[in-house]
């Protein structure tokens, strides 16, 4: 069969063989198939490389010269000589799946007649003599019928796990032979090995999302019974990974299986890691806690649950397991605090987890910080900055869990500031404007606000340089009046010659004792000049009635202007006027949406902080909060520790607006004193 692709292949019109490349030669194409055949059964995947790189579906598309090479590709994948037969067979299913694309413009009209004149030899490669081959052939299986044929003649478990996975998939759309399929899978589970029956339930998952939760007692007997673990690797495969997946693997795809059923998902992974951790799996009981982890993630509910579980695996023999249950509990905040000793006992932990960020003792220290625990405290300040030493960032990873951000450590710790303080001003002191973590250090300053007032001088020595000045000048404002020695610094402070900054500037100097009313005409002329003057409108809020010349352009960038503007203005118009409406209206409509599912986290956070401060709080809104408040929901886009920071944030500012009282008076706006 090669040696008739060689024949083929010098007859091949020239233009035919165009590269998909673009502007390579044709000579080019011809010699990554000629050199496939020369290579034959010694041929590897790295040979196939040029084949990919000039015939494969680039970016999506399907050209001329594709089309052009399809029956010679077919013909090595088919010719039992070849060497590297199940890339080839990988290459073309991709290729399928390029011609599928909903875009037709970007497959070359003769694509789909040669592709129809390729499938006899297609349809042949479910019967290969090579398993790898037919395992990676079955996506060229047209439909359930053909998926039963093969069914009742495949032997090679390799081969009928991935068949017994695609039977489940093709039944979910031939309801006309669900019956059939059906039948197949409760065989597997009556009388199929162990591994395949686990496959049974994935197969019946796809036509039927109830069946993980029916069969829970078998997905955790099997994947938790010591005896089969090895056995997956042995047979769970799956077409286009040439690797098998291991029992961790397998736990993983099981536990998405119940997506749809929550709470059948958290039983079963308490199982999991019950059943490991009296039987010592570290493996299996990892696994399930990052499981676990991610359902916890979405569902503050599995919360109860998973405590306890935690906290008696912080004394788990593997760090591994360690390194996860402290991470859990620290995103599990204040609610940890019953296992504080156990967190306090691992702070010199050296433990790690895989290529995880950070080690068992940085996740028990992040831990205590969240609790509020004073053993935290020491060196903690330190050991933040350290990964940071010499360099202006610490090492990142994707995965999760992850170590958070230092100023998400730091800024909760007001209450602990004059313990670490001093580290935080020496750092300051020794890094100055060049530090690595000068900026993250002032935004914690910020966040403890008068309590942080004792770092006045260094905060002051930091209005020279235009990359901070402007941290500084928020944490100088925050410190409030404590501050007020700092107001000519802050006036004569460098920043960039931006309007934006030379407004903020004038409004910190006004907040410290400054010149108010030339505060108001810098921001009020802002207001009044720019198209969507956010920072102006946001800072105008501050002066009260005072700033009642402006209050008809704030009407009307609240009117008009995008979210924050509109937010902003809200507030704005509010503190100005002394008057709810139309503010509250129009805050609201950021609130309203969460309450049905939306997402919009970030404009409903300042939303409803803009309806803290005016202090009134319509029927309405207040039963869209309780409803949100008692939803089984993040309520955070984000997906890794940031959604626990954020849901807590929320909340906390749910239950502020919700404790204003049943027509309670609005707050006074602020005066308009100089």
């Amino acid at each position: 069969m090669a040696d008739m692709a060689v024949g083929a292949l010098g007859d091949a019109p020239r233009e035919r063989l165009e590269s998909a490349c673009g502007d390579r030669l044709t000579e080019e194409m011809r010699h990554a198939l000629l050199h496939l055949m020369d290579r034959g059964g010694a041929a590897t995947e790295e040979d196939c490389d040029a084949l990919y790189e000039h015939i494969g579906p680039r970016h999506g598309h399907l050209d001329s010269a594709s089309t052009a090479a399809l029956p010679f590709v077919v013909a090595l994948a088919g010719d039992p000589g070849m060497g590297a037969r199940n890339w080839l067979v990988q290459l073309l299913v991709s290729l399928s799946r390029a011609a599928a694309a909903p875009e037709p413009d970007r497959v070359d009209p003769g694509w789909h007649e040669m592709w129809r004149h390729q499938r006899p030899v297609l349809r042949k490669l479910l019967a290969d003599p090579d398993p790898v081959v037919r395992r990676e052939a079955l996506p060229f299986a047209e439909g359930v019928e053909v998926l039963l044929e093969r069914w009742s003649a495949e032997t090679d478990l390799t081969v009928r796990l991935p068949l017994l996975l695609a039977l489940g998939t093709a039944a979910a759309d031939a309801a006309e032979a669900m019956g059939r399929v059906r039948a197949v899978v409760q065989e597997v589970l009556r009388t199929g090995p162990a591994v395949m029956r686990v496959a049974a339930v994935h197969a019946w998952t796809a036509f039927d999302a109830q069946a993980p939760v029916r069969e829970l007692d078998l997905l955790v007997e099997t994947l938790s019974d010591p005896t089969v673990r090895p056995r997956f690797k042995d047979i769970w495969y799956v077409p286009d990974i040439d690797d098998a997946f291991s029992r961790t693997d397998v736990v993983s795809w099981t536990a998405f299986l119940f997506e749809d059923a929550p709470a059948a998902a958290l039983r079963f992974l308490v199982r999991l890691i019950d059943v490991a951790r009296r039987t010592g799996d570290a493996p299996l009981c990892g696994a399930a806690l990052d499981e676990a982890w991610r359902l916890l993630v979405v569902r503050p509910s599995a919360a109860p649950e998973l405590l306890p579980l935690a906290g008696e695996l912080l004394a788990d023999p593997d760090a591994g397991v360690r390194y996860r249950a402290a991470h859990l509990l620290a995103v599990l905040g204040a609610r940890a605090a019953p296992y504080a000793d156990g967190l306090a006992a691992l702070l010199d932990d050296p433990g790690e987890a895989g290529f995880l960020e950070g080690t068992v003792g940085d996740h028990a220290r992040w831990a205590l910080t969240r609790i509020g625990d004073p053993r935290a405290m020491p060196g903690l300040v330190e050991r933040l900055y350290e990964p940071y030493r010499g360099q202006y960032s610490r090492s990142y990873t994707m995965g999760d869990p992850r170590l958070p951000e230092v100023e998400e450590v730091l800024a909760p710790l007001r209450a602990h500031a004059e313990s670490l303080l001093p580290a935080m001003r020496a750092l300051l002191r020794e890094d100055g404007a060049d530090g690595p973590l000068t900026g993250t250090f002032l935004k914690a300053l910020t966040a403890w606000g008068p309590a942080a007032t004792p770092a006045l001088p260094e905060v002051v020595a930091l209005l020279d340089s235009t990359r901070h000045s402007p941290a500084a000048v928020d944490a100088l404002v925050a410190m409030g009046p404590a501050a007020a020695s700092a107001e000519p610094a802050v006036r004569g402070c460098a920043v960039l010659d931006f309007p934006g900054n030379h407004q903020r500037v004038a409004w910190a100097s006004w907040r410290l004792g400054g010149d108010r009313d030339r505060a108001l005409r810098l921001v009020g002329e802002a207001v009044l000049t720019e198209e969507r003057p956010y920072g102006a409108v946001r800072l105008l809020g501050d002066f009260g009635p005072a700033a009642l010349p402006y209050a008809d352009r704030v009407r009307q960038v609240m009117d008009d202007g995008d979210t924050w503007c509109e937010i902003w203005a809200a507030v704005a118009l509010w503190s100005i006027t002394g008057e709810t409406e139309p503010s509250l209206s129009v805050l609201e409509k950021y609130v309203l949406p969460v309450a049905d599912g939306g997402d919009s986290f970030g404009a409903f956070l300042e939303a409803l902080r803009a309806i803290a401060r005016i202090g009134a709080v319509s029927p309405g809104v207040r039963a869209v909060l309780r409803t949100v408040r008692g939803s089984d929901r993040r309520l955070s886009p984000y997906r890794d520790y940031r959604a626990f920071l954020q849901d807590e944030e929320i909340r906390s500012v749910i239950d502020e607006v919700l404790a204003l009282g049943e027509g309670s008076t609005p707050t006074p706006p602020p005066p308009s004193a100089a």
